[in-house]
């Protein structure tokens, strides 16, 4: 496996475009394959998740996607819904293609109607900008992009020989459980859509269900991938799932390091447990807690916010088995053994709060009950957090 140029324009069978004039955004993506999604689990849904879930429940394809940024067309009932069919129309219109086979995402400010006269003000011109190379894939990571920093993409070459590649968006309302985070990956590899279907909820559920930046499940969730099938190759699905669950766990990461805020990215390593699930509440619990989150950012070694978020996690947990650590990727300070705490010494503390430091923290929790592990990513909790919050539509 090797990192390659070109985000997903690196995938034969892909063209992207986009803008960014201001707050509001819009990007087109073209593709055409056999194709799958994963959706928020928010029993508030989105009106452009609800459609795209329909239309690629019937088809089991895609052709293209088109994302707004701004608005989230959520919480807008029957119009909008119908604002959602109207951009699936559209697109297919201008680009020839049966409507039924565009999804459709937005992300934003829930709660108000999406104009959807920008839209259409814009369509044309976004779409006949689409292109296959390298801007054209950044381009299209910046227009879907709200309170992120920065652009968010990457691109693989496999082994085998297939490319896979993609780009997300995401910074604040992040708790998926399919936070607002959108993804669109693409593969040239020709695999039938029940595997892709397959591979992809297991990759997210390793990846993008592993990250938490407040604790929030956003309404507008949702991650579609397309094989396009232009190499040729059909790989072992142990090689799709592997390069699919690479390629989400980076942009997971992207998306942790750059929640709203954030100074700083967490890790969080879990093992030790007595089942999976055990080992992803631990992991989530401890990257979820404001106060761990909080002390990192401040750089306090307070290390036993980690030891209660543990136990409250829901998991299994005995207080006189569990270990924890922290690293910093290099150095690393041992600060509980087997339910006893290592002696709290000036030098210990002070490693502790060095690695603290660092722009990348490892929290490393070992329950000593099993042999079943996962990790979480998450941020630091910052004063910008809540300035950022305070004034989002404002």
């Amino acid at each position: 496996m090797k990192f390659i140029e070109g985000g997903i324009c690196a995938v034969t069978g892909v063209r992207a475009a986009g803008i960014k004039p201001g707050k509001m955004g819009l990007a087109v993506i073209q593709a055409e394959g056999n194709a799958a999604g994963v959706y928020t689990r928010n029993k508030v849904i989105a009106a452009p998740l609800v459609v795209t879930r329909e239309s690629l429940s019937r088809t089991g394809k895609l052709a293209a996607v088109v994302v707004n940024s701004g608005n989230a067309n959520a919480f807008t009932g029957e119009q909008g819904i119908k604002t959602a069919k109207e951009m699936q129309f559209l697109l297919g219109q201008q680009l020839d293609i049966d409507a039924e086979m565009v999804a459709v995402a937005s992300t934003g400010v829930v709660g108000r109607q999406l104009d959807l006269g920008w839209i259409k003000e814009n369509l044309a011109d976004v779409s006949t900008s689409l292109s296959n190379d390298a801007h054209a894939s950044m381009n299209a990571a910046k227009a879907i992009m709200t309170t992120d920093t920065v652009p968010k993409e990457i691109a693989i070459e496999m082994d085998c020989g297939i490319r896979i590649a993609g780009i997300a968006k995401g910074s604040g309302m992040i708790e998926p459980n399919m936070g607002t985070m959108l993804a669109f990956v693409y593969t040239d590899a020709d695999i039938h859509t029940d595997v892709l279907d397959d591979c992809l909820k297991t990759a997210v559920d390793k990846s993008f269900n592993m990250v938490v930046v407040d604790g929030d499940t956003s309404t507008n969730d949702m991650v579609l991938v397309t094989a396009t099938g232009r190499s040729g190759i059909s790989p072992e699905k142990d090689d799709i799932l592997h390069g699919l669950e690479f390629v989400l766990t980076e942009l997971a990461k992207m998306i942790a390091i750059d929640g709203e805020g954030a100074t700083k990215l967490i890790e969080s390593k879990v093992t030790g447990a007595i089942t999976d699930e055990d080992a992803v509440l631990v992991a989530k619990a401890i990257v979820r807690s404001p106060l761990v989150k909080s002390a990192i950012f401040g750089q306090d070694p307070n290390w036993g916010r980690v030891i209660v978020a543990s136990g409250y996690s829901g998991a299994e947990v005995d207080p006189e088995k569990i270990s924890l650590s922290f690293s910093s990727g290099t150095d690393v300070v041992e600060l509980v053994r087997s339910g006893v705490a290592v002696e709290s010494d000036e030098d210990a503390l002070g490693k502790l709060k060095d690695i603290m430091a660092q722009d990348e923290v490892v929290i490393i929790t070992d329950l000593g009950l099993g042999d079943r592990s996962a990790t979480a990513w998450g941020c630091d909790l910052t004063y910008d957090y809540v300035k950022i919050n305070a004034e989002y539509t404002t």
